[in-house]
């Protein structure tokens, strides 16, 4: 590790993966933005899903202050978080074949939908079976994935494929295979992964660019404002009330 603070030069390398994101990713984005603009405009309802960390950045963009309402969390009981005890129980279950299938048939999703899968790696059998089932449903798939995973490890699915295979549009977040961006002769083990600021910072871009790609088209995108400031939830809840049917995280 060269010069500066472990905190400076973990802050360099988050800001260069996401320099290299905005720049290389691009017209991915922009796909993805506009495939869920599309979704919305033709009555569609959005999902997203991720499991353990990428659950993060899933849940980041569902009933989020400044985001679209219609985002909803495809949660797989388990595997949100690490608030299933042990936590180790999480990964197992990233690896158990039919479970995506069993979700999704339990799930309100429907054909015309659009879910955005998150997983860093693509490699556990609950992503790759969740994007194949789901377009098998009718589904457009949005991966947010780190490519380099796929040709430097094994997938650990049946197929022996990863996310990135079965997805309409795949955003590669560029994250090395490990998810840790700095080394230190002291220690042992790499640390510092990246992968949440990036991946969250992903689906935020993806975000904006639908909510400014339905203002394109004279549609005023369905988008939460902060309960704290003044006449926040009054406009919540108008935008739940116009958007009641396609939103699942409330009663």
């Amino acid at each position: 590790m060269s010069d500066g603070t472990p905190a400076d030069l973990f802050f360099d390398a988050a800001i260069g993966l996401l320099q290299r994101v905005r720049e290389e990713e691009a017209e991915s984005i922009a796909a993805a933005g506009n495939l869920l603009a599309d979704t919305v405009a033709a009555g569609g309802r959005l999902f997203a899903f991720g499991a353990g960390h990428s659950s993060l950045a899933a849940q980041d963009v569902v009933y989020r202050a400044g985001g679209l309402a219609l985002m909803n969390l495809l949660a797989v009981p388990g595997v949100v978080g690490v608030d299933v005890t042990p936590a180790t129980l999480g990964s197992a279950l990233e690896r158990v074949d039919g479970l995506a299938g069993a979700v999704l048939d339990t799930s309100p999703v429907r054909s015309g939908d659009a879910l955005v899968i998150i997983s860093l790696s693509g490699r556990n059998a609950l992503p790759v079976e969740m994007a194949v089932n789901a377009r098998g449903l009718g589904l457009k798939v949005i991966g947010v994935t780190s490519v380099a995973y796929a040709s430097q490890t094994t997938s650990r699915h049946s197929s022996g494929t990863f996310l990135k295979d079965h997805c309409d549009i795949v955003l590669d977040s560029k994250i090395a295979v490990g998810d840790a961006e700095l080394t230190l002769d002291t220690i042992p083990a790499p640390f510092a992964p990246a992968s949440t600021v990036v991946t969250a910072a992903l689906m935020q871009a993806v975000m904006a660019t639908a909510a400014a790609a339905l203002a394109d088209r004279g549609i005023e995108p369905p988008l939460l404002r902060s309960g704290n400031v003044d006449g926040g939830h009054e406009w919540n809840r108008r935008v739940m009330r116009e958007y009641g049917d396609r939103i699942f995280y409330r009663h």
